[in-house]
């Protein structure tokens, strides 16, 4: 009985298991998600915490991803002055950025429909 056990095919082809686990994939996010996600986060100016938690974002992705988007001309450091008269640093989208972002959704609303 063991043997026939043995024999008998899956009730379901192994095949679809690897296709599963290439949809299970799509749910993470693309570089280039992230990077709009960075971006819209600091839209109006922002502290690098905010970036951080906003867009779920470890301390080192964070790094890259600043270091990289800053190099490339889409954030720009910005000091501010707070209550307190402290300046703290800012990450603000340039025109350059904004644009980036509005073709990342102009791209999204194409691949809905």
């Amino acid at each position: 009985m063991a043997n026939t056990l043995a024999k008998e095919k899956p009730p379901f082809p192994v095949n679809l298991l690897v296709q599963v686990s290439r949809k299970v994939s799509l749910l993470h996010r693309s570089r280039i998600d992230i990077i709009a996600n960075i971006l819209q986060a600091a839209n109006e100016g922002a502290k690098k915490t905010h970036i951080m938690y906003q867009c779920n974002l470890s301390f080192r992705q964070l790094h890259a991803y600043l270091d990289f988007l800053v190099d490339m001309g889409f954030l720009e450091l910005v000091t501010s002055k707070t209550e307190n008269q402290s300046e703290s640093l800012l990450f603000e989208t340039t025109s350059k950025g904004k644009t980036f972002v509005q073709a990342y959704h102009n791209l999204r609303a194409l691949l809905v429909t």
